[in-house]
């Protein structure tokens, strides 16, 4: 079920009246919900609220708590991809699947062999906003990731501070992400950049750029992975291994 953001002020003892725009035409409209029907909220406080519907007006919902909890819908430590856009639907499917993993932004790189040009990146990052944010309504996240703006990958690394920037280059890499993580696990609340070439593969220059930043440099195995696969399977990867090795 998906559930809907809320502010605490719409909130009075156990009732919750819901009359902006959005969010009315999506409940009363879109899903036709009725009085009696069940509905999930979640506010700025990170606190989930199974609630069902009272009544439905012309220009308001109200509904009645019946159990409100903390939200266990997040990382417990911050996922970060930074990604050379691709172009039409494959990039609005990354989008959403890395919101579904639990990522906490995504940054859009220019680099070398980027199918798409800054300024089509520029005007797409409201799009995959939106979808970042139905996409966390979806899977009831409690916080909305957020679609940083177009940079490069010399000013997100020097602007930016990581406790660890993970970068896939399959032609030059032989450790794992298991190797790595024997050496150096994830650790809980640390900040971790994941970072992932264009669908042609970083060029030289980008390569030795990433060389004498001394990054972690992995590869995801022998099998030759699309690049919007490539970023699904390297963060949910990295969660999995986090499963393994967190204390």
């Amino acid at each position: 079920m998906p559930h809907f953001f809320i502010n605490s002020s719409q909130i009075n003892g156990k009732n919750v009246v819901i009359s902006d725009k959005e969010n009315y035409q999506h409940i009363a409209r879109a899903l036709r919900s009725r009085a009696g029907e069940s509905l999930l909220l979640i506010d700025e406080n990170q606190i989930q609220y199974e609630t069902f519907i009272t009544s439905i007006t012309n220009s308001e919902i109200s509904a009645r708590i019946e159990r409100a909890y903390p939200s266990k819908r997040y990382l417990d430590f911050e996922l970060y991809l930074a990604q050379s856009p691709l172009r039409s639907d494959a990039q609005n499917i990354l989008i959403e699947k890395i919101t579904e993993l639990g990522a906490a932004g995504v940054y859009p790189i220019i680099t070398d062999n980027c199918s798409v040009s800054a300024d089509v990146i520029q005007k797409k990052i409201p799009k995959w906003q939106k979808i970042m944010y139905e996409s966390s309504k979806q899977c009831e996240r409690a916080i909305v990731p957020e679609c940083h703006e177009v940079s490069t990958l010399d000013n997100l690394l020097n602007e930016h501070k990581f406790d660890k920037v993970i970068v896939f280059c399959e032609r030059i890499a032989h450790k794992t992400l298991k190797d790595l993580f024997v050496e150096n696990p994830v650790k809980k609340g640390e900040k971790v950049l994941v970072v992932i070439g264009p669908e042609g593969g970083f060029s030289k220059k980008e390569f030795d750029y990433l060389q004498n930043k001394n990054l972690d440099m992995l590869t995801l195995g022998t099998l030759i992975l699309r690049a919007e696969t490539a970023a699904t399977v390297a963060l949910g990867n990295i969660i999995y291994e986090y499963s393994n090795y967190s204390r």
